[in-house]
């Protein structure tokens, strides 16, 4: 086999599995929206890591080693913007009686993995570490897609279904917003480590 598929789906299951930006983020709209008006959004989240897979697969990372410093801007640019994110959620109350008219559907999704350290990071290790020299691209990247593709099929509806269950326990009690700033900060403390902790490919 030119690629580990079988450590690679274990590896790809403990990325997408674990808390990151992302799931953070999964987790905060089902407790605010609920699963079901959540899962265009959802959608659009696991698509979305496609667009980083298969420019990455044929040669984003010659890209990057040519000029670092924009992938460095990039980098930054996409934890504030995640960073953002966290901060409306930690403002965000769970009241399914309000209007749901600014539910995140599936474009605002779709943006979320490119705009995800923690994405391009298991990405960029994944081409690296379980891809044979010498694998044509085109099986490399669509090896790997597929991979994701059906964890994240699996897990990301698992932590939105997960935020949904916990809103229907702390609606509108006073532990409302103490979760949704612990959500928040989770956010924040994932990016955080993915930049600083090792957790992006250097």
């Amino acid at each position: 086999m030119t690629v580990a598929t079988t450590s690679f789906l274990i590896f790809a299951a403990s990325q997408v599995g674990t808390p990151g930006p992302a799931n953070m983020v999964l987790l905060g709209t089902g407790a605010r929206y609920g699963f079901r008006a959540a899962l265009p959004f959802v959608a659009g989240v696991i698509l979305g890591k496609q667009l980083i897979i298969w420019p990455v697969g044929f040669g984003l990372l010659q890209l990057a080693d040519q000029a670092p410093i924009v992938f460095s801007v990039l980098k930054y640019a996409s934890a504030a913007y995640i960073c953002w994110l966290a901060w409306k959620i930690a403002n965000l109350r769970l009241s399914r009686s309000e209007t749901t008219g600014d539910v995140p559907g599936f474009w605002a999704g779709l943006i979320v993995h490119p705009l995800n350290p923690k994405a391009w990071a298991m990405i960029i290790a994944g081409f690296t570490g379980f891809v044979a020299v010498g694998t044509p691209s085109f099986n490399a990247t669509f090896t790997i897609a597929l991979c994701l593709l059906l964890c994240q099929a699996v897990l990301h509806p698992i932590w939105t279904f997960a935020g949904d269950r916990i809103a229907h326990v702390v609606e509108g009690r006073p532990v409302e917003k103490y979760l949704m700033w612990t959500l928040a900060s989770l956010t924040v403390a994932s990016v955080f480590f993915v930049l600083f902790g090792g957790g992006t490919h250097s």
